[in-house]
């Protein structure tokens, strides 16, 4: 049969590919989503291989850090304790100098009044001289009577007396003066063994904070490159998750399962500690062990004073920062082998909230929930139990440790 005159032949086979590419689209957005699916699955498994791969890495890095914040902290205490010597030492030379400025004033005081009774001993000498040193028979012959040798006898002994107390303070002014002379020889001595003490402390102080700075610099070095590689590997996952979670609700959308998010399970009674005060949180009846060792840790910090850099380098300190006071209570229930920072607990344990323990990180403070209940360094002068969180979730990352 041939086409209709004016009708080109190959308009009718045009007509037919076209419904049959219709009706081959119409069955095609479900399995196009899901190879859409299942290559960013792919995709998102290689990246998280490569993070595993890095976890080695990132590891080092963290011990690395965690020993430089420990360095960084030993020599910041060292730089404040020698100023504080430091202080003392000019403390101790402010006090002598005022002490040898008393002392001068003294001697000049000394000095003025042995200078007086020179001058009156240097007159009586003048006046015996020119008189003479009348003597017992001398007075009794000239005396007209027993009265006047009594008299007489009498005032010669004052006269003698007067003699010998002015000669005695003049002996004790210039005993004295001596005294106060060699009081400020030792006071001269003390103050250039502190002046030389405090230049050894300047010194040292200097070199100690230069040192602090220094290594400071390397910490922050260190803590910038773990984070660009952090991100860069965060920043891929977390696209490719945006676009599975996009697929996702396509398929869902269209009829197709999608992906169910497991949450965790909420703590019954008798898991729940409870808030005693800010230095103890009770152990629930329901607790692992794990658990209670942890909240147990955690007791035996709180209260203890915010150092920066505390619990770093060596769970053992006198104080604790953020991330210190956090890798302690983990630690203590045996989920932690050595301090992380805020940043290195990011990527601890497993990703979400933790039915036991969950703990909050970001690149600039951490914390944590045992049992339902926060232990935090804000809100208080160092790592505290809070009846309910201080700190907000937002911004944070959430980890807990695998299985609780």
């Amino acid at each position: 049969m041939r086409a209709p005159s004016g009708t080109p032949r190959w308009l009718p086979l045009l007509a037919a590919l076209l419904l049959l590419v219709l009706c081959l689209a119409a069955s095609a957005p479900a399995a196009t989503l899901r190879e859409k699916l299942d290559a960013t699955q792919s995709k998102l498994s290689k990246v998280r291989e490569s993070q595993s791969s890095l976890s080695a890495t990132i590891a080092e890095q963290n011990k690395a850090i965690d020993s430089m914040l420990g360095e960084v902290s030993r020599l910041r205490r060292q730089q404040l304790a020698l100023e504080s010597e430091l202080a003392a030492k000019q403390g101790e030379v402010d006090r002598a100098s005022a002490k040898l400025a008393a002392e001068k004033r003294r001697l000049a005081r000394i000095r003025a009044r042995l200078h007086r009774a020179l001058g009156v001993l240097r007159k009586r000498l003048v006046a015996i001289y020119e008189a003479g040193t009348p003597d017992v028979l001398s007075v009794v012959v000239e005396s007209a009577s027993w009265s006047q040798v009594s008299a007489r006898a009498e005032y010669l002994s004052r006269v003698q007396d007067y003699d010998d107390a002015v000669a005695e303070r003049v002996k004790g002014l210039r005993d004295e003066a001596r005294a106060a002379v060699k009081r400020m020889a030792a006071i001269r001595r003390q103050l250039k063994e502190a002046r030389d003490a405090i230049a050894v402390k300047e010194h040292e102080a200097s070199a100690a904070r230069a040192e602090a700075a220094a290594r400071f610099a390397d910490l922050k070095a260190a803590q910038a490159q773990r984070q660009r590689q952090l991100e860069s590997l965060e920043s891929r996952e977390q696209a490719l998750g945006d676009n599975l979670a996009a697929i996702s609700s396509q398929i869902a959308s269209a009829g197709g399962p999608a992906p169910a998010a497991a949450a965790p399970a909420p703590l019954t009674p008798g898991q729940s500690a409870s808030y005693i005060s800010e230095s103890q949180a009770s152990v629930p009846s329901g607790a692992p062990p794990a658990v209670a060792a942890a909240i147990e840790a955690a007791n035996s910090i709180a209260t203890t004073p915010y150092v920066w850099g505390g619990g770093h380098g060596s769970f053992s300190s006198s104080g604790y920062d953020c991330s210190g006071a956090v890798s302690f209570a983990l630690h203590g229930g045996g989920f932690l082998e050595s301090p992380l920072d805020s940043t290195g607990l990011e990527t601890w344990g497993e990703a979400g909230p933790g039915h036991w323990i969950t703990v909050y990180a970001n690149s600039g403070h951490t914390w944590v929930i045992i049992a339902a209940l926060a232990f935090d360094t804000v809100g208080g002068p160092g790592p505290r139990w809070h009846s309910s969180p201080v700190s907000s979730t937002a911004g944070f990352i959430a980890r807990h440790p695998p299985g609780y």
